[in-house]
């Protein structure tokens, strides 16, 4: 297997609600989507949404759990004020934030949300962390 994910897909409760989260909230870039699963484009990689039974389904695993799923996505960016935006942003779009920005221990600064169906999100600044590719789409 080659080192690499090419996409993440959150099992989510309602699809046009995490559309409208992930679109027009964070302002990701929808490529595709019907009633039953959407693609955003993630500059190197794509999210899907698909719904949270059907993907238990599909995987055959139990859809039930709550709580902490022991995954959280990661979100870098280039300095602590736009760790502090990002934030803002995801809160403003209808996330829980459930770590405040601040420093860490690690020498870098991070905050966490949760999106509207409870999957955690960091946003970080880590000076000593590449934070992926060139944005292809800006400019």
């Amino acid at each position: 297997m080659k080192p690499r994910i090419s996409m993440v897909t959150l099992g989510v409760a309602d699809i046009a609600r995490s559309v409208r989260f992930y679109q027009d909230g964070l302002g990701f870039p929808l490529k595709d989507a019907t009633p039953e699963v959407a693609f955003f484009s993630l500059n190197g990689s794509w999210l899907g949404l698909y719904g949270r039974e059907p993907l238990a389904a599909d995987a055959a695993v139990p859809a039930e759990g709550k709580g902490f799923s022991g995954v959280a996505l990661a979100h870098n960016v280039a300095s602590e004020s736009e760790v502090k935006e990002v934030l803002t942003q995801a809160v403003a779009a209808g996330a829980v934030l459930t770590k405040p920005a601040q420093k860490t221990a690690w020498g870098g600064y991070h905050g966490y949300f949760k999106d509207p169906d409870g999957h955690l999100w960091e946003v970080a600044h880590n000076p000593f962390f590449w934070i992926g590719p060139e944005d292809v789409s800006a400019g």
